[in-house]
């Protein structure tokens, strides 16, 4: 059977049971005009445009990627592919793909040879090493990378220059994951598996639109829905989302007012005595403060902080108290919003004061928004150090030094990583001298961009970037440097569950475009990094010796991979780490026995004050957690730092579509993508439509204090008061091309220069906002995809969302045989 999958994302339903299997469907598509008995090899591979970790074999024909297939096998996905996936293998053969370095030369970007490019940019490391130090050297990387390569990125800049100033762009998306699993459990590492779907009778997502972020993983609850004794849905999210209208009760919140609406549910789950006292008094510390703080937080009070009935917060509090297997899950509702860590946490709290996590269907994933964001975090490329190092132990770091053989004393934990707002910020005062970002479109995806621009554009700064498109951020570069990419290299990676996939190469890069790997053990030895003993600091040479070099690395630690090898990924599924010879076909659930990685000796982080950021000192966190529990930290709920006024009435969020990634330098060149959601819209409630004096397609201005971005209006089922643009879309356009001046587009003109204190993850949805009208639509609908959260109201009014022929998918429900992937 074949399906319009832009039309219909989630593919066909296969209904299952509680406790049963989820049933295989392959998904494939290939290119036009190709047949699957056309296709010379199938090579091993899983997704690299969200996080769910979908498995899958990529079509190769005479060289050339021709389409993907999922893989039946896999824990994962069972078959079954996002559509991002089905269609985005497009953006590799691109004809505006980098095919050779460029250099600035007279203000202009020009073609040079890779000798030059590094060189370059060698001579300029060892300028700035000789004249300010390590300190004024940075690493802005990707959540989108393997593992091997992050890996070596870590001990370039923490063990080789010594820099401190080491982030990724997942600081932007998914560090209130990392700080919140830290501040509960004292450790990074998700508790809960993708297979607790399949046992929980109760799902709640805190914030997460997994519909578009995870579609596959959403396909997996869908099926749930439609088979016997489903699971009930809880849903929080200002708007109507698919998650939403599948929720038994969806409460929609203001915009930064996520801690009182969980202290609100905390407070009804305690108040009914709906805890499981024995895990409580067993397993965790810090129960006596979150049951003294919540009393001030009754469903009727939070009420009016909320803008939500008090009924409603009762019906979920109910739900969520009467569950025997509780799923939570949580992302950019409230990872991107006000006191994102706090709220976080409280979702923690839920679970450990119902005594639901390390059964099956009862866990907590606090999800990653990319695909890699996970290995960031394990290598040490995002500030933490490798394999859940603790940067406050002395003995961590004398550890981590007999690893790379370097002194201890190399190795920066003077203070805190620095983290990516703070790193701009140095640029800005002019601290910072070089930066090198790596597969990330900062000029995009950074708040406040009018700022950032600024930031990047300084002629005292040296930037580097390494990726595959003249992106907005690389047209700002001294030295462009043409990267490889999924398919065109071979690499391990690590999805929000924990489990590692192997993905290898199907095709080689276009022109002299390098995999990131070997630009980094390139520039290592132009460098002259060496260990101790006058070795080469970076001892391998290829992913398979590099990744033999990271499992050592995370050997005894919590994210332990020694247990797992290139030939054991190969053709099978994915495997979960800790991988060990204990556990030597991984482990699925985290903390099954009630015991913790939280001791003073082994944990990662002694925790934050979640209100200053102030880490805790080494006798502080050992005199409240001696006995390595989880922790339960209570939080008060403390108002935004920017609200509506009578200037800017509104609250502006923004967000993701289900047909985009991150800034579109992929999706935007996979035509059936592109032409699902080809432009920017603003969503509208119907209320505020009729108040405002706009309709369906008007074109709209949005405005903030620091900006002001164009867009056509979608009136959907958005709460009323708040507005929502997706921020995917950037100067570039598919028809007209790079735009220096299409400011206009980006919804990050708009977004403010503040973080979580805790997480310090930049806070992109509680802008207070303006809307006026700035032409009437003629009767032109809004762009807005009508299959999403961005579904108009009036339906019949709006052309619906297709994909055309070239959107067939091949569906095979029970699987089919799968041969040939290498």
């Amino acid at each position: 059977m074949t399906q319009d999958r832009i039309a219909e994302p989630w593919g066909t339903r296969t209904p299952y049971g509680p406790g049963e299997r989820w049933p295989v469907r392959v998904d494939m598509h290939l290119a036009e005009g190709v047949t699957p008995d056309q296709v010379d090899r199938w090579v091993q591979t899983a997704s690299i445009l969200h996080s769910n970790g979908d498995a899958l074999d990529i079509a190769v024909q005479d060289d050339r990627i021709v389409g993907v297939r999922g893989r039946e096998q896999d824990r994962i996905n069972h078959g079954r592919l996002g559509v991002k996936d089905l269609y985005g293998w497009q953006a590799n053969g691109s004809p505006d793909r980098l095919t050779h370095p460029l250099v600035r030369k007279r203000g202009k970007l020009v073609r040079a040879t890779w000798d030059e490019a590094m060189d370059r940019i060698v001579q300029r490391t060892q300028e700035l090493l000789e004249e300010q130090g390590p300190s004024s050297i940075s690493f802005y990387t990707s959540g989108q990378l393997f593992a091997e390569e992050y890996y070596t990125l870590g001990l370039i800049a923490h063990g080789g220059i010594g820099t401190s100033h080491v982030d990724g762009n997942t600081r932007l998306c998914t560090a209130t994951a990392a700080a919140a699993l830290k501040e509960t459990f004292a450790c990074d590492g998700q508790p809960g598996s993708y297979t607790d779907v399949d046992h929980a009778d109760v799902i709640a997502l805190f914030g997460n639109n997994m519909a578009e972020t995870q579609s596959v993983l959403w396909t997996r609850i869908l099926d749930r829905l439609a088979g016997p004794n489903p699971p009930q849905v809880i849903c929080v999210d200002p708007r109507q989302t698919p998650v939403a209208r599948a929720a038994a009760v969806h409460l929609a919140p203001r915009p930064g007012t996520n801690v009182a609406l969980m202290n609100a549910l905390l407070h009804e789950v305690i108040a009914n005595d709906w805890v499981d006292h024995d895990y409580v008094e067993a397993h965790t510390v810090g129960f006596a403060e979150l049951e003294k703080r919540v009393k001030n937080y009754p469903p009727e009070a939070v009420a009016d902080i909320c803008g939500i009935s008090a009924e409603d917060i009762r019906r979920a509090a109910g739900v969520l108290g009467h569950a025997e297997r509780l799923l939570s899950t949580v992302l950019q509702g409230f990872y991107q919003s006000h006191q994102a860590t706090a709220a976080a946490v409280q979702v923690n709290n839920l679970n450990l004061i119902r005594g639901m996590l390390g059964k099956p269907g009862c866990g907590i994933l606090q999800m990653n928004g990319q695909p890699t964001a996970e290995n960031t975090r394990e290598c040490g490329a995002d500030g933490d150090l490798p394999a859940f190092r603790n940067w406050s132990n002395d003995a961590h770091i004398e550890d981590l030094a007999r690893v790379w053989n370097v002194d201890p004393m190399q190795i920066p934990h003077y203070s805190p990583p620095t983290h990516a707002m703070q790193m701009m910020r140095y640029v800005e005062e002019g601290s910072i001298r070089m930066m090198w970002v790596t597969a990330t479109n900062p000029a995009v995806s950074m708040p406040e961009l009018r700022r950032m621009r600024s930031i990047l554009s300084q002629k005292r700064l040296f930037l580097v970037v390494q990726d595959l498109f003249l992106t907005e951020t690389a047209q700002l570069a001294d030295v462009v440097l043409p990267a490889a990419t999924w398919g065109e290299k071979t690499g391990t990676f690590t999805n929000a569950d924990r489990t590692v996939h192997l993905s290898e190469k199907a095709v080689d890069p276009p022109g002299e475009a390098r995999a990131d790997l070997d630009i980094l053990i390139d520039f290592a030895h132009r460098l002259g990094l060496k260990d101790q003993d006058g070795e080469p600091l970076v001892k391998w040479h290829d992913p398979e010796s590099a990744f033999e070099g990271w499992k050592e690395c995370s050997r005894g630690r919590p994210c332990d991979y020694t247990g797992l090898t290139y030939d054991k990924l190969r053709g099978g599924s994915g495997i979960q780490w800790p991988c060990t010879e204990d556990s030597p076909e991984g482990t699925e659930r985290l903390y099954a026995d009630g015991s913790f990685w939280s001791d003073p000796q082994y944990c990662e982080s002694y925790g934050r004050d979640l209100v200053t950021g102030a880490p805790l000192e080494p006798d502080e966190y050992t005199a409240m957690n001696p006995s390595a529990k989880a922790v339960i930290k209570a939080a008060e709920y403390l108002r935004p730092h920017e609200e509506p006024s009578a200037d800017f009435p509104l609250q502006l969020t923004t967000g993701r579509t289900l047909y985009h990634f991150h800034t579109r330098t992929k999706t935007g060149r996979a035509p059936e993508l592109q032409e699902a959601a080809p432009e920017v819209w603003v969503e509208v409630s119907a209320t505020d439509a009729a108040a405002l004096d706009v309709a369906e397609g008007d074109l709209a201005e949005i405005t903030t204090p620091r900006g002001a971005v164009q867009a056509r209006v979608r009136i959907s089922g958005i709460r009323e008061g708040v507005l929502f643009l997706p921020f995917h879309y950037g100067y570039w356009d598919t028809k007209k091309g790079h735009q220096p001046d299409g400011a206009g587009r980006a919804a990050n003109e708009l977004t403010l220069t503040d973080w979580d204190p805790a997480s310090k993850q930049p806070i992109f949805k509680t802008a207070a906002a303006h809307l006026r009208k700035v032409s009437v639509g003629d009767g032109v609908a809004s762009a807005a995809p009508t299959t999403t959260g961005s579904a108009p109201v009036s339906a019949g009014a709006v052309p619906p969302t297709r994909g055309g022929p070239t959107a067939q998918v091949a569906e095979s429900i029970g699987g089919t045989r799968q041969g040939g992937a290498r």
